[in-house]
């Protein structure tokens, strides 16, 4: 049965309740690929919290990071992606802090699967990116 079936609006918000879900690990890991450096790229220099973000995308897409934690970063970066979230990202100076949030209990959640090296490449990642 399609997820559309069920009820499920891969738009809507996200339940943290549901990240383990295989089909909503999917549509995650669907959101984060389609939005994330777009996202990034546009906004970096505007958010305190793009260095934390890109390093939970590394820890994320590395194979030594376990498929749980994966999946909840995932959950975490698609809420960033996602245009619909409780404050919507247009509110001057309130409309990142509940992704700022998501970001920081996602990296509560992640723990030690977040390596220096995970840090590193996002920081020099960005810093690249400020050069272009």
């Amino acid at each position: 049965m399609p997820m559309a079936a069920k009820g499920f609006d891969p738009n809507g918000p996200l339940d943290p309740s549901r990240a383990l879900v295989p089909a909503v690990v999917r549509v995650n890991t669907q959101t984060v690929r389609r939005g994330f450096w777009p996202k990034i790229r546009k906004l970096a220099p505007r958010i305190p919290f793009a260095g934390d973000a890109v390093a939970l995308w590394f820890c994320a897409r590395d194979a030594a990071t376990p498929t749980g934690t994966k999946a909840m970063l995932m959950a975490a970066l698609a809420y960033f992606v996602v245009p619909t979230d409780v404050l919507p990202d247009w509110f001057v100076g309130l409309g990142f802090t509940d992704d700022a949030a998501v970001i920081a209990a996602a990296i509560g959640i992640a723990g030690r699967a977040i390596k220096p090296v995970h840090r590193e490449a996002a920081k020099a990642l960005l810093a690249r990116m400020a050069e272009d």
